[in-house]
């Protein structure tokens, strides 16, 4: 079958449409979950590691020119005062990938409204994460923060050593982006105060569905 030229027109008109709208929806982009982690558990080389992960994996997209911060809080430590997640990443809107709004501001992204879900908690390149009842689960992502996106306090550490332990000594925080457990808890069903983790090696994580995946917000 001849293909004619008015057939190709069309077809290369909706590949550049197609494409226009992949780009609209990139540059809109505030908001994704990480494809990949840093490969060394929680071990993220602190907040400004975790950050350069955001900035790295948003910057092959076509997003890099927003300042990309990880959703982390840290606890008090040897001087340092404690960093709470949501002093991190600006006012909001966050749009995903495919330009869904995941919440207008720091209340709604922090209450019942907060539109993050398995559907749209996409990665960078606009993919679901696996979540549960799929093989391998990793619907726990790091975010070492309460409910309302504050630090815990000194002492007990829920953070893996402010993210520079990826051995057996020390937990995390997780959250589940599915909003899915093994119960329908207010627990289960929290993007980021979910359960601790059983270590902040790799392996630590992935039993207990995760990868070391991080939420990322553009700050700006």
């Amino acid at each position: 079958m001849r293909v004619g030229w008015t057939e190709l027109a069309a077809a290369a008109g909706l590949l550049v449409l197609t494409a226009s709208a992949g780009q609209a929806q990139t540059a809109e982009m505030s908001f994704f979950v990480t494809s990949a982690g840093s490969g060394k558990g929680a071990d993220l080389g602190g907040l400004a590691g975790a950050d350069a992960i955001c900035q790295r994996l948003a910057q092959v997209v076509g997003a890099g020119g927003k300042a990309w911060r990880a959703y982390l809080s840290t606890q008090a430590a040897d001087g340092a005062a404690a960093v709470n997640a949501r002093d991190r990443i600006g006012a909001g809107p966050w749009r995903n990938a495919k330009g869904a709004v995941i919440a207008s501001s720091l209340a709604e992204l922090h209450g019942a409204a907060a539109n993050l879900t398995k559907q749209t908690a996409l990665t960078e390149k606009g993919e679901i994460v696996n979540g549960r009842g799929d093989t391998p689960n990793q619907h726990d992502i790091l975010t070492g923060s309460q409910a309302d996106g504050t630090a815990f306090g000194p002492g007990e550490d829920r953070t893996c050593g402010n993210y520079t332990r990826s051995g057996t000594e020390g937990v995390v925080m997780l959250g589940h982006h599915d909003r899915s457990g093994l119960d329908d808890s207010a627990a289960a069903k929290s993007w980021n105060m979910s359960h601790l983790s059983r270590g902040c090696s790799q392996d630590a994580l992935r039993s207990t569905g995760g990868a070391g995946l991080l939420y990322c917000f553009a700050a700006n």
